[in-house]
């Protein structure tokens, strides 16, 4: 009992720490400066000694440096060029990146493509628009599946038993009998959406975003990938971002895909 307690405790402290070193990743991303000891732990709410044995670490290991006595800690291109070696070699993204570039330039639009992870969408990689007014967010963001356009798009394409596990975990009402009648009103729409061939989000996440999302089977896996702005320029905008989207998935490739309904083409007035 006690060996299993300590094995408890051991792997708790391991999640732990790679949880703090991660964090530490995430702050130096947003501060964007060195940032000294007392620096770290006040943004860790973290106490120093376990702060400093993080830091002396990843300095060990090449990760950090230090910019000057007594200035700081900032991380050194090691982390960067780790990361474009893992980005190079990813079978999925590798494939995706000029798609997705291509459809950005064809929409002027940020390009997100995503999957559904733990009954919630996750951003795997995000092309973003230049225009000044743009929708930003980056890999990795989370979103609730039924109001964002790339849940809905995986929703749809889901079998029925893959989609019931999934909304039935999903709180899409506090009150009992509400919830069970906007499950029903989703599920009318998600049959509308796949029918039509595209599943759209025009304010529903967000009063002043537009998206615009087709299901992407690659593998055995379901993606989706979505053309999201200012729901003024992507709402009007619709019949010629959906000619583009599906454009997009042609050129993935039908030896990219596995089987699945083929995407109908866009109608003339879809808004």
């Amino acid at each position: 009992m006690a060996t299993t307690q300590s094995a408890d405790r051991s792997g708790h402290a391991s999640v732990k720490t790679a949880l703090r070193v991660i964090e530490i990743i995430e702050i130096y991303a947003q501060e964007g400066r060195s940032l000294t000891l007392t620096e770290l732990s006040r943004l860790l709410d973290a106490p120093m000694s376990s702060c400093l044995g993080l830091i002396r670490t990843l300095v060990s290991r090449g990760y950090l440096y230090e910019t000057g006595k007594r200035q700081g800690y900032y991380p050194t291109a090691r982390l960067l060029h780790a990361a474009l070696r893992i980005a190079h070699n990813d079978p999925v993204l590798e494939r995706m990146q000029p798609v997705m570039q291509s459809l950005r330039d064809a929409t002027g639009e940020t390009v997100v493509f995503g999957q559904l992870q733990d009954n919630r969408v996750r951003y795997l990689d995000v092309c973003e628009s230049a225009n000044p007014v743009r929708y930003i967010t980056a890999p990795g963001e989370l979103r609730e599946p039924h109001i964002n356009s790339i849940g809905r798009a995986i929703l749809g394409m889901s079998s029925d038993d893959a989609r019931d596990r999934i909304l039935d975990k999903l709180s899409l009402s506090p009150d009992a009998a509400h919830a069970n009648l906007a499950r029903q009103a989703l599920e009318s729409q998600l049959r509308q959406w796949r029918e039509q061939g595209w599943y759209p989000n025009f304010g529903e996440s967000l009063a002043d975003l537009g998206g615009i999302a087709v299901p992407i089977p690659i593998g055995d896996a379901l993606y989706g990938l979505s053309v999201a702005g200012p729901l003024y320029r992507v709402q009007p905008r619709a019949a010629e971002i959906v000619a583009a989207l599906h454009a997009a998935v042609r050129t993935l490739g039908s030896h990219a895909m596995r089987d699945a309904d083929p995407l109908t083409p866009p109608p003339e007035n879809p808004a």
